[in-house]
């Protein structure tokens, strides 16, 4: 008995709500806006309000032009070196679940800022785009996840899905960032570990399921059928 056309369309109207979930996660964990904003304010130390949500647009701007720029060209960087879908999924889950261990023990990882960049930056007049925008924002981490996500968009749908994720994610960074004082003082530094804590523990989860993915797409283990 052949599936009713209603029914494909509840398939493929699922399979578009968990490809969208999957996206706004995935980038949201590791552009991680409360993660960074313990940085953030010691960046942004001595500045009133006013200053401060100039500082965090200006850092999420430019956020979000890398992260939509390499949405755009992820499959022109595949084709131009030769690079499989398969490959960057295990490559991307192993930069992933060192990110997410980092996160477990609630601090950031190095591969999204280093010691000494934060201090550089508390140096400088304006440390908006660098690096609080790149690459603390727009890191490693969340680029690579861009474009294992491009890789694996089939619709102009799911392209949407993840642009639209990006928009999501650095809005986000906007509110929270430019709130820093505020939210910190709700959130408390333990808050402020536990949220980062949660998403280390589900981006190590992503991070497997990367590497999964990439090794289900290489043939090396087969996909549970029904799956």
């Amino acid at each position: 008995m052949e599936p009713s056309a209603d029914a494909l369309t509840s398939l493929g109207g699922s399979a578009y709500v968990r490809f969208s979930v999957l996206a706004l996660s995935s980038i949201f964990f590791l552009v991680a806006p409360f993660a960074a904003l313990p940085t953030f304010l010691a960046v942004t130390a001595g500045q009133d309000d006013k200053k401060r949500r100039r500082t965090a647009r200006k850092a999420s701007l430019p956020a979000f032009v890398v992260l939509t720029s390499f949405a755009f060209a992820g499959t022109y960087i595949f084709r131009m070196f030769g690079i499989t879908l398969p490959a960057f999924e295990i490559a991307g889950g192993v930069i992933l679940l060192l990110i997410g261990l980092d996160m477990l023990e609630a601090k950031r990882s190095p591969t999204q800022e280093s010691s000494g960049e934060t201090a550089e930056a508390a140096t400088k007049d304006d440390a908006g785009i660098v690096p609080l925008g790149i690459p603390m924002l727009a890191g490693p981490g969340a680029i690579t996840s861009v474009m294992v996500l491009v890789g694996q968009a089939q619709t102009r749908w799911q392209m949407a899905a993840i642009i639209a994720s990006i928009a999501i994610t650095t809005a986000i960074c906007v509110v929270v960032l430019g709130s820093a004082t505020r939210v910190a003082k709700i959130l408390g530094e333990t808050g402020i570990r536990i949220l980062v804590r949660i998403m280390g523990l589900l981006l190590v989860a992503l991070a497997v399921q990367y590497f999964v993915n990439g090794m289900v797409d290489l043939g090396v283990l087969v996909k549970p059928a029904g799956s």
